[in-house]
């Protein structure tokens, strides 16, 4: 089998390429075909599993969900977690591969093109159509040079490709007709086609728009795509989504804060809990204080937890989350910030940067080291108050003290997993996903006289693209989009 392929690139970032790929994904799979998502490179700290052992970007995770296949680490064959303001840990076909520099990086990209075109062959061999989603924007002409995630990959593949321009932030005719005008002309060839996405109001008021836009580029429209709002019920990729405005909820009985620290990773797993109407989940950035009526504060994950614990000290956070526990507050850290709630983060080999160790919070009574093998695996088994749970496991590091002998879960196979201190109000566990699981979410409620869990979050995602491909097939020529595939 050889797949017919049809790339979408954005005029910048954040313009809804995911979304688009992955409503695409839906619709088609609707009309019967078999439907796989690829993205050459992605840069994202948001990352899934997959069931063949490795890790990709979270994007790629729901656009194969969408295809109703299990995610694979061709589907994202180049990941790039950023770590620092310049470097990054680069992830090929799933597994570490090392860490580099941003000008490192660029020169190592001709290197990294082969597998990326080994893993788009795989998925090829094995679909009836490839959508493929670019990065960034198709117009970054200064980072054109052995490009593998826009039109450098495009030009390698011969695949056609379609732009997405996003009318919300306003600029839409220009951001398309200057894409056109700066980039490459054999890569503008590779252009059939542009949608409008994000657009509010009459259509009718923007026609003369989409014309101006095909007159321009000499490349046909092939949707405009309303503003679809239940968008943010879906799993987010990039840190942009934490951004966005918070509906109001008057009826919350549940206050949970998040700081949000640089470098925060798969911050996905607090999404089930804000789709909630009895939480109010409040992001809180440095530079603000952690509201003092919480009834419980998380440390999510981060790429890097001794850079996350410099930065949630001197945001003054260590000092608002001593303050919450004092006053009985319950405190939860996942992942990265599990390790960041014990004693010390010990980093001998240098793995984040500079080798060394750092003092975490002291609200658990362990230490963690960390180490270069990356645990990645789906995790199952019970917590300690007996309810049975579904996750995975993504982390750098081994965490001991005292107060593992009181674990968070018992995984299956036996293995005790995290960590509750002596009075019950702080946990540590590496398990994300945890409150994806339905069972799982209420009892947390239940644990703060929120009641239970008025949503069912799988049915809610399904529901949710299955809303999301009937929206992109009554907006987008589909007829068309599988014409110019090839």
């Amino acid at each position: 089998m050889t797949a017919r392929v049809l790339m979408f690139q954005g005029t910048g970032s954040d313009v809804g390429k995911s979304l688009i790929v992955a409503g695409l994904a839906r619709a088609l799979v609707a009309r019967g075909l078999r439907v796989l998502p690829f993205k050459p490179q992605n840069m994202s700290n948001n990352a899934a599993v997959t069931g063949d052992g490795g890790e990709i970007g979270r994007a790629q995770a729901l656009q194969a969900r969408a295809a109703r296949v299990p995610p694979s680490v061709h589907m994202n064959p180049v990941l790039l977690k950023p770590q620092s303001e310049v470097g990054a840990q680069i992830v090929v076909q799933g597994r570490v591969h090392g860490r580099a520099t941003a000008a490192e990086y660029q020169r190592m990209k001709p290197e990294l093109m082969p597998f990326v075109l080994e893993s788009f062959a795989t998925l090829k061999r094995a679909a009836d159509i490839v959508l493929v989603e670019g990065a960034g924007s198709a117009s970054e002409v200064n980072l054109r040079a052995n490009d593998i995630a826009n039109m450098g990959f495009a030009r390698a593949a011969e695949a056609p490709v379609v732009l997405i321009g996003d009318i919300d932030r306003g600029g839409v005719i220009a951001s398309l007709a200057g894409t056109k005008a700066v980039i490459d002309a054999d890569d503008a060839r590779l252009i059939a086609g542009f949608i409008v996405n994000k657009f509010r109001g009459d259509p009718a008021l923007f026609a003369d728009g989409m014309a101006k836009i095909e007159a321009v580029t000499g490349w046909e429209a092939l949707g405009l795509v309303p503003y679809f709002p239940e968008a943010r019920l879906l799993p987010a990729e990039d840190a942009l989504a934490l951004d966005a405005p918070r509906q109001a909820k008057p009826g919350a009985r549940l206050k949970i804060a998040v700081p949000i620290l640089p470098h925060i990773a798969n911050f996905d797993d607090l999404d089930p809990l804000d789709a909630e109407p009895a939480v109010d989940l409040v992001r809180v950035r440095p530079g603000e204080a952690l509201p003092g009526d919480a009834n419980l504060v998380i440390l999510p994950g981060s790429k890097a937890t001794m850079a996350g614990l410099a930065a949630l000290r001197e945001a003054g956070f260590d000092i608002d989350i001593a303050a919450h526990h004092r006053r009985g507050g319950t405190v939860l850290g996942l992942c990265g910030g599990y390790q960041m709630l014990g004693r010390a983060v010990h980093d001998p080999r240098g793995i984040e940067g500079r080798a060394g160790s750092a003092p975490g919070l002291g609200l658990l009574d362990v230490e963690t080291t960390l180490a270069e093998e990356k645990r990645l695996e789906p995790a199952s088994g019970v917590t300690a108050d007996g309810l049975p749970f579904g996750g995975y496991e993504m982390h750098m590091g081994m965490t001991h003290g005292p107060d593992c002998k009181r674990p968070f879960a018992r995984l299956e196979g036996g293995a005790d997993e995290g960590a509750i201190s002596t009075d019950g109000r702080v946990i540590g566990t590496y398990i994300h996903g945890l409150f994806a699981d339905d069972r799982q979410r209420s009892a947390w409620l239940q644990r703060f006289a929120a009641g239970s869990a008025a949503i069912a979050y799988d049915a809610l995602i399904e529901a949710m693209l299955d809303r999301l491909g009937a929206h992109l097939a009554a907006n987008v020529a589909i007829d068309r989009l599988l014409k110019i595939a090839r």
